[in-house]
């Protein structure tokens, strides 16, 4: 990273665990449905469409910097965009999420997976490039789906409550699931370093349905690849981060995948979840996102609670605890951004 205001960007600083002039804050989810100007800007033009034009992507990716002013921007994709790109027959349907039209099942679906390289993604390259030289001493968090999350979509044929079938392939079928897992780890890979090539300043791998699994399968079936992903950007030099969704009891597990920071959901205070992490290192998050339909008065004694617990960890990114609600209130998300920061300011 070259000698800029970059260096001394709270978000980075606390993902390494150094000084900061403030807790950082970004949301999870920060461009998209929330904001009008996100609307106007999509109106007409599917999701898929519009993460393969650099200039919408620069403006969604921008909207919520300009709106909430947070410490960090995070690249506006979606986890199944670099299989999109590189073939595979996946659709985002509003309302729905990814949905396969012909699901792995067998080794016959597994050939359908293949590599990705920087001539699937060219847009993702212009657009992260763009970003970077606009954004100046405001980073950008580049991401990608995490093996077994993204599996679980190619498996099931779209979302799923159980992952019963994603269960039963890692169970019954060990090798498919392996071959299957090692392929998207090579997916995430190659994904997360053309943004890290062109300019993004760190990373995040988002496995949001890991918590469906008990931790026996989590370090059986599902660390080996996650771990893989991490340990291919550590070259890198760029803060990797590891978040899911109602991890818990996972959480010592994904931190010694190989993360620099985990993200925490709103079910472990943070404190506990510095307890749990197989060594300490920065956490990110954790308010609960229903709360911001509560009204003030609830919010900021969460927001207290939180930045107090995340003084336990050697750095903490406050965040929500999942993603922004659709129908989130723009003006509260603004609202908590600077009551973060002014209230942490050293």
């Amino acid at each position: 990273m070259s000698s800029t205001s970059l260096d001394r960007s709270p978000y980075l600083l606390a993902a390494r665990g150094e000084p900061v002039p403030h807790t950082p804050v970004w949301f999870q989810r920060q461009a998209g449905r929330a904001l009008p100007e996100y609307r106007k800007v999509r109106e007409g033009i599917s999701m898929l469409e519009a993460l393969r034009r650099p200039d919408l992507v620069v403006e969604i990716t921008l909207q919520p910097v300009r709106r909430y002013g947070v410490d960090a921007a995070v690249f506006y994709s979606d986890i199944v965009a670099p299989l999109k790109s590189a073939g595979f027959d996946i659709d985002i349907k509003p309302g729905v999420g990814p949905v396969v039209a012909e699901p792995i099942r067998d080794a016959t679906g597994l050939k359908s997976v293949r590599p990705v390289t920087p001539a699937d993604v060219p847009y993702t390259t212009d657009a992260v490039q763009q970003l970077v030289s606009e954004l100046g001493g405001t980073p950008l968090i580049g991401f990608a789906g995490a093996p077994f999350t993204v599996a679980s979509y190619l498996i099931e044929g779209g979302p799923s409550k159980d992952f019963a079938r994603t269960k039963a392939m890692m169970h019954g079928n060990p090798d498919l699931w392996h071959a299957l897992a090692d392929r998207l780890a090579d997916v995430a890979i190659a994904y997360l370093a053309v943004q890290v090539e062109a300019g993004a300043s760190a990373i995040q791998l988002f496995d949001s349905w890991a918590g469906g699994l008990s931790p026996r399968d989590y370090e059986r079936f599902v660390m080996p690849h996650s771990a893989k992903v991490f340990e291919a950007i550590k070259s890198y030099d760029v803060p990797r981060v590891h978040f899911g969704v109602n991890t818990g009891e996972l959480l010592g597990l994904m931190s010694a995948a190989g993360a620099d920071v985990i993200g925490v959901d709103w079910r472990v205070p943070l404190d506990e979840a510095v307890r749990r992490l197989d060594t300490p290192k920065p956490v990110q998050g954790n308010l609960d996102p229903a709360l911001l339909f509560a009204g003030w008065d609830a919010i900021e004694p969460e927001i207290d609670r939180i930045l107090d617990e995340g003084k336990k960890a050697p750095g903490h990114i406050f965040n929500l605890g999942h993603g922004v609600p659709p129908n989130a209130d723009p003006d509260v998300l603004a609202r908590i951004t600077k009551y973060v920061q002014t209230r942490s300011a050293r």
